[in-house]
Formats: structure tokens, sequence, C-alpha cells
């Protein structure tokens, strides 16, 4: 448990740019906090000690505004971004190194039972406001975009984005962990748009050529 609250203090670190030491991650970071109360409770929830577990989650959310069910198992070196509103819901699975930004929920969809929540792999990043719900896996080194509603597997080495999500890019090429670009990554509604202009001018187009052949 120690260990990996090490981790995730070392991932906050090389992972905000405007942490300017340890010590104040350590003390003033609320998704820092966050992560290391979880684990103390996920450590009670293993342990049996269910009502302990439930009462640092509790604490830990009305402290932070992060709500994690105890039993969620969240890997090494996890960085949670500003924090607040995120939920992450009882079997959800997080492998190392991963990121979500504020507003992110990791949660069901109510039609499931048993497994009910996502499972994260390894390197991954969920953005702001995004939203992963239901039982499948989102592969290594994938990205969710901000605000995307994400409702199916996947794959790695992408980036889901839309609503609902659709893997907008898949290049197979490992990102680097620090790589948290949220910027440049495919506008699905802009591009709908686009295609809705192109159909319109092709239209006007046609009906010019019926007209013309009309007056002929």
């Amino acid at each position: 448990m120690f260990e990996n609250m090490k981790r995730d203090l070392r991932a906050a670190r090389e992972r905000d740019p405007a942490a300017r030491s340890n010590l104040e991650v350590f003390l003033l970071y609320s998704g820092f906090h966050a992560i290391c109360r979880h684990r103390v409770a996920h450590f009670y929830h293993r342990h049996n000690l269910l009502f302990l577990a439930r009462l640092v989650s509790q604490y830990n959310k009305f402290l932070t505004g992060v709500e994690i069910h105890p039993a969620a198992k969240i890997g090494p070196g996890f960085f949670i971004d500003h924090g607040t509103g995120i939920v992450i819901g009882e079997t959800t699975e997080i492998g190392e190194n991963c990121t979500i930004y504020q507003g992110a929920t990791l949660g069901g969809t109510g039609k499931d039972v048993g497994k009910r929540h996502p499972t994260l792999g390894n390197n991954v990043m969920v953005g702001a406001g995004a939203k992963v719900l239901g039982p499948f896996t989102v592969g290594d080194n994938s990205k969710i975009a901000a605000n995307a509603v994400v409702l199916d597997t996947v794959p790695p080495d992408s980036t889901a984005v839309g609503v609902p999500a659709r893997v907008a890019r898949r290049n197979g090429v490992k990102p680097k962990t620090a790589d948290l670009d949220q910027i440049h990554i495919p506008d699905p509604i802009a591009q709908e748009l686009c295609a809705l202009r192109i159909e319109l001018s092709r239209m006007k187009q046609e009906l010019e050529q019926i007209k013309a052949s009309e007056e002929k």
C-alpha cells in the first residue's frame, strides 16, 4: 500500500507541470489525498472491515469531492488531476500509470450484475467530464477525450471521442506516459457539420442543373 502511494506521489509530480515539489503534492494536492485515502479504505475492504472501509471512503468524498468505492482496484502510479466530481464504481479495475481528470465517471449502466464497471489497462487517460459506463475494457495506452461517453470496448493505443464514443485514432504506437494532450483530438461534431455542408452544396448544384434543364 505504501509503495503504491509513493508511486502515486511520483506520478503527480511528473505529470502535473504546476507541481513544484514532492512536499507540495503531499500536503496540498486533493487528488493525491483522495487516492491515498482510497488505498487505506481498500485495505480495510480486503480485510472485511467493510463499515470502516465505507467510513474512510465517505470521509474522503467529503474532503476531496472524489467518490471511489472501497472495493475498486487501482494500480500504482495513479494520478487524479483536480479531482472534483470524479466517481469510480465498485467493480472498477484500473491498471498502472493511469490519469483521470475532473468530472469523469467510471460507472455502470444499471443493466449489468456482478462485474458492472469498466476495466482500464495501463497508461490510460480519461479526460474531463468523460463517462465510461459498463463492464468492458479500455486497452493499454488509450485516451478517452473530454466529455466522451464510452459504452463499449476501446482497443489498445486508441483515442475515443464523441457521444456515444467511437475510436477516432489508433496508430499502434505507445504514447509517452506524460503525453496528456487533450487539445489535438478530432472533433466528431465538426466533422459531421463539414459532411453536411458538402452534401448541401452537392444538392444545390443538382437543383441548379434541374432548373437550367427546365428553362431550356
